[in-house]
């Protein structure tokens, strides 16, 4: 009798973040059996910019990918698929001949094209942008970013222009790297968050190619997020494992918090807080300064979500670990606001970067407020967490104007969500229950659930639906009027730090 060779029982996500890159494995269960991350460098070469170098987010997602298949025991016959996800917008530039970049990779946080974006606007297009795109002309988005290198680096765009150059975000980096430069491409929701897209074709949009400069011959394809993109070529061990899904990290993380129907929306917690809003198979216009984004195409449909942005949640605590030392840990937060009932009236708006939505001012900067001679490390400690649930807390005013709906529930995933403290602060803010899950990696978890669709790892959404659990829900015990005085306080401290650095 002929034994059958067993079927591939795992799928591998590699989620390649701001700050780290991590890989985990998961079984048909969406159970993780295998985690390992690694940190890399950040770069700030001038006020405002933020890079990094493109060979660590390749070389760090390389080891932790070959490092968790080791742990979980495992070898590249025993992965049904490898799914993508990653930081958005964070844009690269390299020769298609050598894979070398061109210049170091200008991250998602990056303002340096603060005054591209102002001309922009006040040439009037800004509505043209917004129509097409769903975004704002803000430098968050990697269209302005790619124009910068194209403009600024000497023979770049005339290089670009015949076909040497090629541009992309990080999926489009590690998809290159993995496929050893035989795979340009990016999936939709990444491509949507580039100024370049057309929103209803799903395509690059001409028009807005020529007001930015930016020749096509320089762009990668754009591809569905569920399908086989290639095999891995440069990973011995990995050899043949087809990569199979993509996703932008916040789209990955309404994927895997089984966000399938409108009306369902998630928060993750991480370097920074995105709410994302599932609307359905239109796209939904925001009057709120909202995002207007592809969640994900799928099926041959795109499907579409409202998106709010805060530039920097659980950045504010890496701050008080790197640049105060007032923690050794980023874990340490917790048990230092716990000191105090409250922040005692200290209020940090973290805006190192700006502030995203719903004000999107470039030129906002942090302030701490409220200082006494009382106030102490665990009152700021308390703040910089206060921070992330009041901008959470402004998001979802937003969107719930823009939608017309109230929620019911806000589903939480990221590193954050494991601070009790805050899950409760912020239920208290929402008035809504706040659901952390079993599994809070859930951006590496819905990559996975991706790849695993395309090659019938999981047969549809409903069985991927099914595998959601609930770990805890917190439910909202202080009082509406308290909630409000606070808030109102936290949005007198918003507005003296906007327009500082005009």
């Amino acid at each position: 009798m002929r034994l059958t060779p067993a079927m591939p029982s795992f799928v591998l996500a590699l989620d390649q973040g701001t700050t780290s890159s991590r890989a985990m494995v998961f079984d048909r269960r969406g159970r993780a059996r295998a985690i390992v991350q690694q940190e890399f460098p950040q770069f700030y070469p001038r006020p405002g910019w933020v890079e990094h170098r493109p060979a660590d987010l390749w070389e760090s997602t390389r080891r932790v990918a070959l490092a968790a298949v080791a742990e979980a025991n495992l070898t590249g016959a025993d992965l049904a698929a490898i799914g993508v996800t990653n930081q958005r917008e964070t844009t690269l530039l390299w020769e298609r001949r050598t894979g070398r970049p061109v210049a170091p990779a200008i991250v998602w946080q990056d303002r340096r094209t603060a005054d591209a974006c102002r001309r922009l606007r006040s040439r009037g297009l800004e509505p043209l942008f917004r129509r097409r795109t769903g975004l704002l002309l803000d430098p968050y988005f990697s269209g302005t970013k790619l124009a910068w290198l194209l403009d600024r680096l000497p023979g770049v765009r005339r290089r670009a222009e015949r076909g040497e150059l090629a541009f992309g975000t990080v999926d489009t980096w590690l998809l290159w790297q993995l496929t050893g430069g035989r795979v340009h491409a990016t999936d939709v929701s990444n491509a949507s968050r580039t100024l370049l897209l057309n929103l209803r074709t799903g395509d690059w949009d001409d028009e807005l190619l020529r007001v930015l400069r930016i020749p096509r011959e320089v762009l990668p394809e754009v591809r569905a997020s569920s399908e086989v993109y290639g095999e891995v070529t440069t990973l011995p061990a990995l050899r043949g494992v087809p990569i199979a899904g993509v996703a932008g990290d916040q789209q990955a993380a309404l994927f895997g918090q089984a966000c399938f129907r409108p009306g369902m929306a998630k928060n993750t917690y991480g370097t920074g807080c995105f709410l994302l809003l599932h609307t359905g198979v239109r796209p939904v216009v925001s009057h709120h300064q909202l995002l207007t984004t592809v969640a994900w195409k799928l099926d041959g449909r795109l499907e579409y979500a409202l998106e709010g942005s805060v530039f920097i949640g659980g950045a504010a605590v890496q701050w008080l670990r790197d640049g105060l030392g007032l923690i050794a840990r980023s874990a340490d937060v917790e048990a230092l606001a716990a000191r105090v009932p409250d922040s005692g009236g200290v209020y940090f708006v973290p805006a190192f970067t700006g502030l995203g939505a719903p004000h999107w001012d470039a030129a906002a900067r942090g302030a701490i407020v409220g200082l006494t001679r009382g106030s102490t490390g665990a009152h700021l400690a308390r703040a910089a967490l206060d921070s992330i649930a009041f901008q959470t807390a402004d998001l979802l005013a937003a969107m719930e104007a823009d939608a017309q709906l109230r929620l019911r529930e806000l589903r939480v995933d990221g590193g954050a969500t494991v601070n009790n403290g805050l899950m409760q602060f912020q239920a208290d803010l929402l008035r809504v229950p706040v659901v952390r899950p079993r599994t809070t990696e859930t951006t590496a978890l819905g990559a996975a659930y991706l790849a695993g669709l395309a090659v019938g790892f999981w047969k549809n959404r409903d069985e991927i639906a099914a595998l959601w659990r609930a770990e805890r829900t917190f439910r909202f015990r202080a009082s509406a009027g308290a909630m409000k005085r606070l808030q109102a306080d936290w949005r007198r401290a918003v507005e003296r730090t906007k327009a500082w650095a005009r």
